[in-house]
C-alpha cells in the first residue's frame, strides 16, 4: 500500500484492505494465476449438490478448523515486516548521524524492491521442487537467507554506522537493498500459499493475515526497536536508573530475529506439509502458467493505448508529493524532533488507517472512482506546504527538555490530515484497479497496476531525496575568502576557523517546486485520468489472455 508518512519510507508494498475478500482472480498481488473457469464451474457445481443434501446436518467447520494455518500466515508475514520495520529506521538513525541526504537517497533504493518484484514473480511461480512444494521451495531458502544476513549484520552493523569516515552508507544499502529483495520474495512465496493453505470458505482471511501480520512485524522492527534502542525514552519510561544506552541495541535486536528465522523455518520446512488437505478441505486447482507466456501476457497488457496513458499518469501523479513524504521526516529530526517520539506517533494513526479504507471504500464503490482520487488531489498538496511551515517553525518551539505537549499534537493532527487525503487517493486508484482489471487474468492485470503505482512513489521519494543538497546554498560564516560549495571546500572553512550557515534550506525549495508540478498535474493531467473512467470495458481487455 501507498503509505508515505512524517516518520519514515516506506517500502512500497500495495497491502490489502483489512477484511477485504480474496478470490482466485486477484487475490495475490504477485502474479497468481487463475484457474480453469470450466474446472471451477464444475467444483461449485458438485459443491452445491452436495450442499442441497446434507445441508440440514453439516455444520461448516468455519475458521476454527483451519485456526493452525491461519496463526501460521499471520506468523509468516509477522516476519516479513521485521527487515521491512528495521530498513525503516536506518534513514532516522543516519539522519541522526548526519548523513548528506545524497547518501538518504542512495539508502532509499533499499525500498524498491516490493515495487519491481512483478520482474521475478513469474520465476517464484513457475520454477519449484514439486516434492518439497510449490512455495516452500523459495519460502524456506528465502527465510534461511533472511536469518543469516541478520546475523552477518548483527556482527558488523555497529562498525558499519560508526566507522570513523561516518557511516558506510553503501555496504548498508546493499546489505538492506538484500533483506528487502529476500522479503519480497518470501512474500510472493506466501501469498501463493495462502490460496492453497486455506480452503475456499476460509481464503478471504488471507488479506487479512498479510494486513494485520506485516503492519505488526513493521510496528516490531521500527517502531517498537526505535523506541527500546534511544536512552532517552528508556530513561524516561522503563527505567528506575538512567543509563547512557537503550534497552536492546541494533546488533542485539538483529541477532534475536536473525535466529527466530532460522528456528521458525526450519521448524515450517520439517513439520508443515504443503500438500496436506485437512477433512472437509477441497483441494484448490492451480495453473502453473510459463514464465515467456507470463512475460508476454504483461507485455500485451501494457501495450494496450489506455493502459499504456494510465501508467504514465500513475508513475507521475505523486512528484507533487515527494518532497512532503520523502524529505520532512528526515528534517524533523535533523531540527531536534526524537527519532523515536516521531516513530510513537504512528500508534494513534493505526485505527485511523483502519477505518479509513472502510469509509472512504462507500464513495469508491460506484462507476467513478478516481473522482475521489481528482478532489483528494489538491488538499494533498496543500498538505505538503503545511509540512514544510511545520519543519521551518520546529526550531523555534524547542526547549531545553525537549519539545511541548502541544508541538506533537500538532505534528499528529497535521500527520492524521495527510493520512486522509492518502488514503482517499489509494482507496480510489485500487477500486479503479479492480474496476478495469480484465477479470480471466485478474491477478496479473491488478499486479500489473499496482507495481506502476508503487513505482510512481518510489522514483519521485528517491529524486526528491537526491536534490536536496544541490538545492541548499551555504556561507561560511568567521573565515574570509572560504566557501562552503562542497564538502572540502566546507572542511576548508572550518579548518580556518569558520562555521558553514545554512542561507536557503533546499527542502523548502523543493516543497514549492512539487507542489507548483502537482497543480500542473492536476489541472492537465488530472483531467485526462478523470476521462479514463470513461472508456468501454473493451478498451480494456486485453488482446492476449492467459489459458488461451
Amino acid at each position: 500500500m501507498e503509505h508515505s508518512d512524517l516518520i519514515t519510507h516506506k517500502n512500497g508494498r500495495q497491502r490489502r484492505l483489512v477484511g477485504t475478500t480474496v478470490t482466485n482472480e486477484n487475490a495475490r498481488d504477485m502474479g497468481e494465476h487463475t484457474s480453469d473457469p470450466e474446472v471451477e464451474e464444475e467444483e461449485e457445481g458438485l459443491i452445491r449438490g452436495s450442499d442441497t443434501e446434507d445441508r440440514r446436518h453439516r455444520v461448516r467447520p468455519g475458521i476454527r478448523g483451519e485456526l493452525g494455518n491461519v496463526l501460521l500466515l499471520l506468523f509468516l508475514y509477522v516476519l516479513q515486516g521485521i527487515p521491512l520495520g528495521l530498513a525503516g529506521s536506518i534513514p532516522l538513525i543516519l539522519q541522526s548521524k548526519s548523513v548528506s541526504y545524497k547518501d538518504q537517497a542512495f539508502f532509499s533504493f533499499v525500498f524498491w524492491p516490493f515495487s519491481l518484484k512483478l520482474l521475478w514473480a513469474p520465476l517464484v511461480d513457475a520454477l519449484y521442487f514439486s516434492r518439497f512444494g510449490r512455495r516452500k521451495s523459495w519460502l524456506v531458502p528465502t527465510q534461511y537467507l533472511l536469518g543469516l544476513f541478520m546475523l552477518y549484520l548483527s556482527m558488523t552493523v555497529n562498525s558499519l554506522l560508526q566507522s570513523e569516515g561516518g557511516p558506510k552508507v553503501v555496504t548498508l544499502t546493499a546489505v538492506f537493498f538484500m533483506l528487502a529483495f529476500l522479503a519480497a520474495t518470501q512474500d510472493i512465496a506466501v501469498d501463493g500459499w495462502a490460496l492453497t493453505m486455506l480452503s475456499r470458505e476460509n481464503v478471504g482471511y488471507a488479506s487479512t493475515c498479510n494486513s494485520v501480520g506485516q503492519t505488526a512485524g513493521y510496528f516490531l522492527g521500527n517502531v517498537l526497536f526505535l523506541a527500546l534502542e534511544s536512552a532517552d525514552f528508556c530513561n524516561k519510561y522503563l527505567r528506575i536508573e538512567p543509563k547512557d544506552t537503550g534497552i536492546v541495541t541494533l546488533s542485539d535486536f538483529l541477532f534475536f530475529w536473525g535466529m527466530v528465522f532460522l528456528v521458525s523455518t526450519t521448524l515450517v520446512a520439517i513439520i508443515k506439509s504443503e500438500n496436506e488437505h485437512g477433512k472437509g478441505k477441497r483441494r484448490v486447482h492451480e495453473e502453473t502458467q510459463g514464465v515467456m507466456e507470463t512475460y508476454k501476457l504483461l507485455f500485451s497488457i501494457i501495450k494496450m493505448p489506455t493502459v499504456f496513458t494510465f501508467c504514465v499518469l500513475l508513475l507521475t501523479a505523486k512528484v507533487g508529493f515527494s518532497a512532503a513524504d520523502a524529505v520532512t521526516g528526515l528534517k524533523l529530526v535533523e531540527a531536534g524532533v526524537p527519532k523515536e517520539q516521531l516513530a510513537l506517533l504512528a500508534v494513534p494513526m493505526v485505527p485511523l488507517q483502519i477505518l479509513l479504507p472502510v469509509i472512504i471504500s462507500k464513495y469508491t464503490a460506484g462507476p467513478r472512482p478516481l473522482d475521489v482520487f481528482y478532489k483528494a488531489f489538491p488538499f494533498r498538496l496543500l498538505i505538503g506546504l503545511e509540512y514544510a511551515l511545520l519543519v521551518w517553525w520546529t526550531p523555534s518551539v524547542r526547549q531545553e527538555e525537549g519539545f511541548p505537549v502541544y508541538y506533537y499534537a500538532i505534528v499528529l493532527l497535521s500527520y492524521a490530515l495527510h493520512q486522509v487525503a492518502l488514503y482517499s487517493m489509494y482507496v480510489a486508484c485500487m477500486a479503479f484497479h479492480a474496476k478495469v482489471s480484465d477479470p480471466l487474468i485478474g491477478g496479473t492485470y491488478m499486479t500489473l497496476l499496482n507495481t506502476v503505482t508503487n513505482l510512481g512513489g518510489n522514483w519521485p521519494s528517491t529524486v526528491a531525496l537526491w536534490m536536496v543538497d544541490p538545492l541548499t546554498s551555504k556561507e561560511c560564516q568567521g573565515a574570509v575568502g572560504q566557501s562552503c560549495g562542497s564538502p572540502e571546500e566546507a572542511g576548508l572553512c572550518v579548518k580556518e576557523g569558520g562555521a558553514c550557515v545554512t542561507t536557503l534550506d533546499g527542502y523548502y525549495v523543493e516543497s514549492v517546486v512539487c507542489v507548483v508540478i502537482g497543480l500542473a498535474w492536476w489541472v492537465w493531467l488530472g483531467k485526462k485520468m478523470r476521462r479514463l473512467q470513461e472508456e468501454s470495458p473493451s478498451a480494456w481487455r486485453a488482446s492476449c489472455r492467459a489459458n488461451q
